[in-house]
């Protein structure tokens, strides 16, 4: 499905009344709620949030929150979480599960530590942007980002993220942009994605292997069959450049 067709229908699905998008309140009401939460979560040493207020209930009041953009100025509902370089301290909080309706999650340049959830695709079924790069994040990259359908772009770089690359992250169809680099990963890099994006995805990982794309040529001389295929191979292609004649010779001389 084309992306442009795929993001007309996540913007429908988005607008839906809660209804038929269930949450646990209205959207305004999870929408704060998710906001109280990382406030509450996550240390604030630079009190970058200390402008983060919520007495005011009037719709749209949210929305002039630093770091926080809404589908609309008239509704409370977060499109796009933007912290980076706030300061942040602490691990990625679960309260983001009610920021249901972002796209954009980015917390990068932030000091924030733990493991990446891996019900974080869950909590933000949506998301196209994800930037959790230069945090001191650690432990595996969950094999359940591959739950982000309709990401587009993920950047998980200069962390201390150590394991392998998740082969699920193939299933990824709108992934345009990734980076994994300066983390501590280990093991092959799946081969689609090694195709699919430049070696500086990768750079600065000491123990990550680049996948094997040579042609072997002394294992296919290994096997029997294979080897009479090619003899056949060099023989009729002497015989059409050369005269049976020539070949004649040369096998005799050989031999």
């Amino acid at each position: 499905m084309p992306y442009l067709v795929q993001l007309l229908l996540l913007t429908v699905a988005l607008t839906l009344p809660t209804s038929v998008h269930p949450q646990s309140g209205t959207p305004r009401e999870d929408d704060v709620r998710c906001l109280e939460g990382l406030k509450t979560s996550l240390g604030d040493p630079d009190g970058r949030l200390a402008s983060w207020t919520f007495s005011n209930t009037s719709a749209g009041a949210i929305c002039e929150l630093s770091g926080v953009s809404c589908w609309s100025p008239d509704e409370s509902r977060i499109i796009a979480l933007s912290l980076s370089g706030f300061g942040l301290t602490g691990a990625i909080p679960s309260e983001l599960q009610f920021c249901s309706a972002i796209t954009t999650l980015d917390l990068s340049s932030n000091r924030l530590g733990g493991q990446i959830p891996p019900a974080l695709c869950d909590w933000l079924p949506f998301v196209v942007n994800l930037d959790l790069s230069g945090n001191q994040l650690s432990g595996p990259i969950p094999a359940e980002l591959a739950n982000c359908k309709f990401i587009n772009s993920l950047k998980l770089s200069a962390n201390s993220l150590s394991g392998k690359i998740p082969a699920s992250l193939v299933l990824l169809g709108y992934l345009k942009s990734l980076d994994l680099s300066n983390n501590n990963l280990d093991g092959d890099i799946p081969p689609k994605l090694a195709a699919s994006f430049s070696a500086d995805a990768f750079a600065d990982n000491p123990d990550l292997v680049e996948p094997h794309s040579g042609f072997d040529l002394g294992v296919l001389f290994g096997r029997p069959e294979a080897a009479a295929a090619i003899a056949f191979v060099f023989g009729f292609v002497g015989t059409l450049f050369f005269g049976p004649s020539i070949i004649r010779r040369v096998v005799g001389r050989s031999c």
